[in-house]
């Protein structure tokens, strides 16, 4: 092969290259975009947050607590299980949730944990916690929008039953 035929191959290789490049930074400019300036869906309607939960939660072995971070309106911001428990309990630190719910910039908060016996029956610890909780949260101007038990069936509403 003459020395232009090897330098014209390298140029169109180098032009293939630099395209395949630009493809994959375009792609990851669009991945950013979504993932950084894009809101998560509206959480509105308790039955929906219900169900999402269900799916969530209601199958593990052992009690967990989760938080569902909100903004202003309700957007998704993200889900996470903060606490893992024992078969029938879990221990929940107020400020644990709070500290996340300022990292994310949540303006509200939906809480839920599961009951792996099945019955979604709120104990008095659930009560007292949920009061709590919605009293620390609010003196950081972070909303406690309902608290959820995850069981068997029908999931129980704190906020649905009154007790918010």
């Amino acid at each position: 092969m003459s020395s232009s035929n090897t330098q014209v191959g390298q140029t169109v290789l180098s032009i293939q290259c630099r395209e395949d490049e630009d493809l994959v930074i375009n792609t990851a400019l669009e991945v950013l975009d979504r993932r950084l300036f894009s809101r998560g869906p509206k959480l509105e309607k308790p039955q929906e947050v219900a169900s999402y939960l269900k799916l969530q939660i209601a199958k593990m072995e052992h009690e967990v607590f989760a938080v569902i971070y909100l903004d202003s309106v309700h957007r998704l911001i993200k889900f996470e299980v903060l606490f893992h428990g024992t078969i029938d309990s879990t221990v929940i630190y107020p400020r644990q949730i709070a500290k996340r719910a300022i990292a994310l910039n949540a303006a509200a908060v939906i809480v839920a944990h599961n009951h792996p016996s099945g019955c979604t029956n709120p104990s008095q610890a659930d009560r007292r916690l949920t009061k709590l909780l919605k009293e620390s949260l609010q003196l950081m101007d972070i909303r406690l929008l309902d608290h959820f038990i995850i069981g068997e069936g029908t999931p129980k509403s704190f906020a649905e039953d009154g007790w918010l």
